[in-house]
Formats: C-alpha cells, sequence, structure tokens
C-alpha cells in the first residue's frame, strides 16, 4: 500500500515537499516513481529512483527543479519541489515497480498511491 502526503496550495516560485509512505512489501525490493495527472491532461512520469536510492531519473520539466529521495529504513519516498510553477499543478502519485529500466513508463509499475493535490498559483 503507498499513502501520499504533503500536497497543498503554493505561490509560484514557492517549494513544497510530498512524501510517500509504503507498507505491505519489502520496499527496498522496488523502484520508486512519483507521476503526475493535471486537469484534462494524460499522467505523465516526474521522477524516478532506484532500490537504494543510487540512480534517479527526471522528466526534462522538472530537471534541476524537484530532488526525488528515499529513506528504506522508514519505507517512505519523497518529491522534493522547488521554483514551483503554475504548470506544476496537477495530482501527484508514487508508485512501486519491480523493474530496473522503462521506469518512465507508468505502465511498469505494479503498485499506486491515491494522489495528492499541488496547486500553484501565480
Amino acid at each position: 500500500q503507498l499513502v501520499e502526503s504533503g500536497g497543498g496550495s503554493v505561490q509560484y516560485g514557492g517549494s513544497l515537499r510530498v512524501s510517500c509512505a509504503a507498507s505491505g512489501g519489502i520496499f527496498s525490493r522496488y523502484a520508486m516513481g512519483w507521476f503526475r495527472q493535471a486537469p484534462g491532461k494524460e499522467r505523465e512520469f516526474v521522477a524516478t529512483i532506484n532500490w537504494n536510492g543510487g540512480k534517479t531519473f527526471y522528466a526534462d520539466s522538472v530537471k534541476g527543479r524537484f530532488t526525488i529521495s528515499r529513506d528504506n529504513a522508514k519505507n517512505m519516498v519523497y518529491l522534493q519541489m522547488y521554483s514551483l510553477k503554475p504548470e506544476d499543478t496537477a495530482v501527484y502519485y508514487c508508485a512501486a515497480s519491480l523493474y530496473v529500466d522503462y521506469l518512465r513508463d507508468s505502465a511498469n509499475y505494479d503498485f499506486w498511491g491515491q494522489g495528492t493535490l499541488v496547486t500553484v498559483s501565480s
């Protein structure tokens, strides 16, 4: 089970951290990803991190502004977001995958959270 938290409203240029708590499995076996879905748009890849945190990958739209991290001792994954823009407004989902590659593809994720809403106002 994956449960996101930390969403909310923030102004343009602000920062926010969303978190994802995992339970019910061996967390460290999974690569973790963050995806988002804006109103009227398809779900898109944001960031991914491998099982031990040694490898991360970001969508071009968030590279340099967002940081994904994980704490396997706490079964947590985080997405720290800086320099937020109105176009970052979306429901943010965390997801878990047993894949070691092709992690930009949402079809390769086995488990999903319910999402947390992030709203950025201009």
